[in-house]
């Protein structure tokens, strides 16, 4: 899942950013409204969540909240807050913000919030996931081919549940790259194929029946050769 945090402590975002990447997110952050909320604006069907303070330069959390609401971008928001007042939540509740977590906060809880909002998509999308002989649970992250389990990195457990999610669709590089890596990757070029080609490895060699596929000049995608 990909994660844009709005906060203008840049010694927290990078701690955040730091944090969430190691339990397998990618983050991008921003330190003002207004570049948070041209960045909302332009990319938001390439994120997931949006976590977003209240105290920002420029624009406050609570004005961009409201701004992309009224343009009918419905990305979860989860507000940082430093006030635990009632009437600090229900204002955050009443602007548009889907949840909030007030400052200091615990890592284990800030995650915790995450996953519960990325459970509510507007569409509801199973935990489990399966093409085949291929079974992926996103919330043991464990992945079956058959009886076996493989052991997959975290760069390609979200590099497999984008492509089983949009199986029997081809998607390129681009969009995968935009959907599992930041903006601020400095990764080679060449790091989905690199990718691609390991988790082929995994979940395919050995076996009669081929689930990732390549298309020439376009792309890849997961498919039952059977189906």
């Amino acid at each position: 899942m990909r994660i844009l945090l709005v906060e203008d402590d840049e010694s927290l975002a990078k701690s955040v950013k730091v944090s969430l990447e190691k339990q397998g997110y990618a983050v991008d952050y921003v330190l003002d409204g207004e570049t948070a909320e041209r960045r909302i604006e332009v990319n938001h069907k390439n994120y997931d969540l949006i976590i977003l303070d209240l105290g920002l330069p420029k624009k406050s959390g609570a004005e961009v909240c409201q701004e992309i609401r009224t343009k009918g971008i419905a990305l979860p928001v989860l507000v940082l807050t430093g006030k635990s007042d009632w009437e600090t939540k229900v204002s955050v509740l009443n602007m548009g913000a889907d949840d909030y977590i007030v400052k200091p906060f615990i890592l284990e809880e800030l995650v915790a919030r995450m996953k519960a909002l990325l459970r509510r998509p507007k569409q509801s999308l199973p935990v489990e996931l399966k093409i085949g002989n291929l079974t992926m649970n996103t919330a043991t992250r464990q992945v079956f081919r058959g009886n076996k389990e493989l052991s997959l990195t975290l760069k390609e457990f979200a590099l497999l549940e984008y492509l089983i999610r949009n199986a029997n669709r081809v998607v390129n590089r681009e969009q995968i790259y935009d959907h599992i890596w930041d903006f601020a990757d400095s990764s080679l070029s060449n790091v989905v194929d690199v990718h691609i080609k390991n988790l082929r490895q995994k979940i395919d060699a050995g076996r009669p029946q081929k689930l990732l596929q390549t298309i020439r000049g376009v792309g890849y995608t997961l498919k039952n050769s059977t189906t």
